[in-house]
Order: structure tokens, then C-alpha cells, then sequence
């Protein structure tokens, strides 16, 4: 009797995660890689690993480090200022940058504005792959925010081979496809937006970009969790991953540079959303701030740092008698609730503020976000000064973290902060004590140690005199 030669191990299936593209041997209801859940789907099995390879041709010599010629991928500015930062002065011919962010918040309209502004510049034709949207529509939009150009071309396509086709013959040197999960190749298994498809058609765009030195931008969905929805190797693919961020009832949109092989991949650029498109804020120190009206409590300031960038943004608290039977209610808009719950416990144990009882409101202004920790004695200093009526300087700006044991801890950064609020007009600044830091020319620094001081710094002392008991009972 014959025997089957067929390796029963080689016919096994191999189950593929559709959002991190990891394989396993069996089906899991949860992706042992990336814990998602039901995201494990069949697929077909893997080849096994080569044992020998033979040496074959090469695209060219080895050359040595200086001898290699990089005048043809110097960067060229883009036209838009705060894309610029982000990018480490501009783009790089050939270089593949992912942006994403959720639907509405601005991508279409940030790199229509940046094709243009492309084109203006004399760098060449633009080209924008749509695969969501109509040439028609995107037209109107370009229209509507003043970024018609001749040398800016539209297609509308979904399949990967036709936008191939567009690339060689409109021949551009900016590239946008919006967004990279609507293109799919007739060539490949699986759906449109699919770990398989993605990575397919994003290898072979980026193929094309490195051949042709075409500086392209590749438009990503997120997932409900905020990532980059499709699998973790599109970010290893690209040089450049950018998130696109920002509140649809706020103005403000932050670009946050999370990869970058070519500069700093923690820079963040600031835009205003506006009914004629998006504008770059070099400062956007107005949108933060109020007037800064004296004799107003509850108001504190402080400058929060959103990558390397020092950014002012201004707190306001609101503590008033409990409206319903019971503990005190709280709100934090644009602060996280628990660093909240922890700034009014400091204050009701070392600060002699009661708020259980009271409800507290606090909220930072124009949408600004604030998630560090060296807004923590800010946000009680502003508290304090509702509570007890007393208002704060308007000229004051305050930085520290706080501690459990009401002690004011060093933040990083600090000298650059300082000499942003400098910049701004602020004159007095309360800093966690033992740092070096330069001062200011015509500012007055107090270094304080824990909370007692920092509010002793504005010369209210009334309002430490159960804070300073509870020490010295100690």
C-alpha cells in the first residue's frame, strides 16, 4: 500500500490578526500580540523559511559614506510653516509620510492646502489620489479654501494599479493618497483595508516614491482606541508618522510628530481650523490665554510643554456651595479628572481648603489639553484663589508638580518654559525649588519647596494658617 507523502504539519491553517498582521498557529478570541479581540481571521499558510540563499545581482556597488552623493534628497519646504516644524524643516524627496487622525478633524484639507502651497513654490506638479471623495468634491474644497493650482492634479481612484498609472503619467513630485485603506490590488487576496491590502499596497507606493523621489503622503484611519487602524508594520514601512489632532467644538489642531528619520520626532505643530481652511499658529499663545483681567479668582496660569514646544495655557476654577444634597460635584474640561481628584485632596489635607462639600469646576481655555504634571500647582493655586475669593496676579505663572505630601516637584524644561512666559508678558513665576534656572531679564522667580510657600509667594498668608498649624504639629 501506497503511502501519502503530504506533511499533515504543512497543511495546517494559520490564523492572521487584522490589526497587527501577527500570525498564530490556532485560532484565539484575543491576538496574543496586540490583545484585540475577535481580530484573528484564516488565512492561508505561511512559506516555510529558506535553509540556503544564493548570491544573486545587485541594483549597484557598495560605496563608501562620503563618496555618496545626498544633494538629490535635501529638504525643501513645503509651504506650510507649522507642517515644516513638524517635519524637521520640510520634506524630503522620496520619503513616505503617514498622517493620521479621526474623520472631520482636518487632513484632507491640511494636505490640499500643502499641495498647492507645493506647487506655488515652482517644486514641481502635485498629484492627490482620492479613493474617499470625487475629483469633483475635492475640487470644491479646493476652491472654497484657495488652493487652486494648475500644477495640482486630481484623480479619483480605489484600485492600486490605476493610481500607478496616474503617477506615471502626470510624473508629480508630491504625492497624497487619501487615504491608503481605500486602495486595494486586483492581485492580492483579502478586502479593501485589510492587513493583507494595506500592506501590499503601501509597500508598493513606497516603492515607487524611493524610485522616483516622489515626496509622498500616505492618509491613515484611526481606531476607536485612537492608534493607526491597519497592521504595526505600515508605521515600520514609512519615515515619517504623523497624528493629527484636535476637538471638533474646538478651533485648535495639533500635528504631533510621533516617527521621524529625518529631525526631532517629538515636535508638534499648531493650526487653526478657519471657514477659508487651516492656518498655521507660529504663535498661538492667543488662543490660549484670556485678557488676563485683574482681580478675577480662580485664574492661574501656566506653560505646559506639547513636545519641545512651550505653550501657555491658562486654568480656571470655579468653587461654589454643592448644588444637590451630598458630596461636592466635579467637572475638569481639558484636564484629567484623576491629576483633578488629586489636586483637591492636597489642598483639603495641607491647604485648609474643605471642598468636599463644594462643587468644583475647573476647565482650561481655548481647548487646550493639559495631561502632564507640572500643571498640578497651578491647578491648585487657581482652586485655592476661588475658594478663598482671593485673586492671583495676572501676571504670575506657575509650574510644579505636586505631591501627595503637598511638596512642589522639579519639571522638565523648565528654562525654556520661563523664557516663553517671558516672552508673553508675564513678570513673577512660582518654580519648584532646587533646579538651576536662569532667570529672566525683569522677572522675579520664587523656587518654593511645597504648597505653604507657593502661596506665601503672593503674600497671602491668611489662607496657609491651618497648612502651617498642621506642620509644626508634626
Amino acid at each position: 500500500m501506497a503511502t501519502s507523502s503530504t506533511n499533515p504539519r504543512a497543511a495546517r491553517p494559520t490564523f492572521r490578526c487584522s490589526e497587527c498582521g501577527a500570525a498564530a498557529a490556532k485560532w484565539h478570541g484575543r491576538c496574543p500580540e496586540c490583545q484585540a479581540w475577535g481580530s484573528l481571521a484564516e488565512a492561508s499558510p505561511v512559506a516555510g523559511s529558506l535553509r540556503k540563499v544564493s548570491a544573486g545581482p545587485t541594483s549597484g556597488a557598495a560605496q563608501s559614506m562620503p563618496d555618496i552623493d545626498a544633494t538629490a534628497v535635501q529638504m525643501r519646504a513645503s509651504g506650510i510653516r507649522e507642517l515644516d516644524r513638524v517635519l524637521g524643516g520640510g520634506l524630503v524627496p522620496g520619503s513616505v509620510t503617514l498622517l493620521a487622525g479621526e474623520p472631520g478633524v482636518g487632513k484632507s484639507t491640511l494636505l490640499l492646502a500643502a499641495a498647492q502651497a507645493w506647487a506655488a513654490a515652482g517644486h514641481g506638479r502635485a498629484l492627490i489620489i482620492t479613493g474617499e471623495e470625487s475629483a469633483a468634491q475635492v475640487r470644491l474644497r479646493a476652491e472654497r479654501i484657495g488652493a487652486m493650482h494648475p500644477a495640482v492634479f486630481l484623480a479619483a481612484e480605489t484600485e492600486l494599479s490605476a493610481a500607478l498609472s496616474h503617477i506615471e503619467t502626470v510624473a508629480p513630485t508630491f504625492l497624497i493618497v487619501d487615504s491608503v485603506q481605500t486602495v486595494a490590488a486586483a492581485e492580492v487576496d483579502g478586502s479593501s483595508g485589510g492587513v493583507t491590502q494595506i500592506r501590499a499596497v503601501a509597500s508598493a507606493l513606497i516603492a515607487v516614491a524611493k524610485a522616483r523621489g516622489i515626496a509622498t503622503f500616505l492618509v491613515g484611519h484611526v481606531t476607536k482606541e485612537g492608534g493607526i487602524a491597519g497592521p504595526r508594520v505600515l508605521e515600520h514601512l514609512v519615515d515619517v508618522v504623523l497624528h493629527f489632532e484636535g476637538d471638533r467644538q474646538s478651533s485648535l489642531r495639533l500635528v504631533r510628530g510621533v516617527k521621524n528619520r529625518f529631525g526631532p520626532s517629538d515636535e508638534v505643530g499648531c493650526f487653526q481650523m478657519v471657514g477659508a481652511g487651516i492656518l498655521s499658529l507660529d504663535d498661538p499663545s492667543g488662543l490660549f490665554l484670556s485678557a488676563r483681567r485683574p482681580h478675577i479668582p480662580g485664574t492661574c496660569s501656566t506653560i505646559a510643554m506639547e513636545g519641545r514646544r512651550p505653550l501657555p495655557v491658562e486654568i480656571q476654577t470655579l468653587v461654589t456651595p454643592r448644588s444637590k444634597d451630598g458630596y461636592g460635584q466635579r467637572s475638569a474640561v481639558g484636564l484629567a479628572a484623576p491629576r483633578v481628584d488629586l489636586v483637591l485632596a492636597v489642598l483639603q489635607r495641607w491647604g485648609g481648603v474643605a471642598v468636599n462639600t463644594y462643587d468644583v469646576m475647573a476647565a482650561t481655555v481655548g481647548g487646550a489639553k493639559l495631561i502632564e504634571p507640572s500643571a498640578d500647582l497651578a491647578l491648585g493655586m487657581a482652586v485655592w484663589s476661588s475658594a478663598r475669593d482671593i485673586p492671583l496676579s495676572p501676571g504670575l505663572v506657575v509650574l510644579g508638580e505636586l505631591g501627595l505630601s503637598a511638596d512642589v516637584r522639579p519639571v522638565a524644561g523648565l528654562d525654556r518654559r520661563l523664557v516663553e512666559a517671558r516672552r508673553l508678558g508675564f513678570d513673577h513665576a512660582i518654580v519648584p525649588a532646587g533646579t538651576a534656572v536662569e532667570r529672566p531679564l525683569g522677572m522675579r522667580v520664587d523656587q518654593v519647596s511645597d504648597l505653604g510657600e507657593a502661596l506665601r509667594a503672593q503674600g497671602n498668608d491668611a489662607g496657609v494658617v491651618h497648612w502651617l498649624r498642621e506642620k509644626r504639629a508634626r
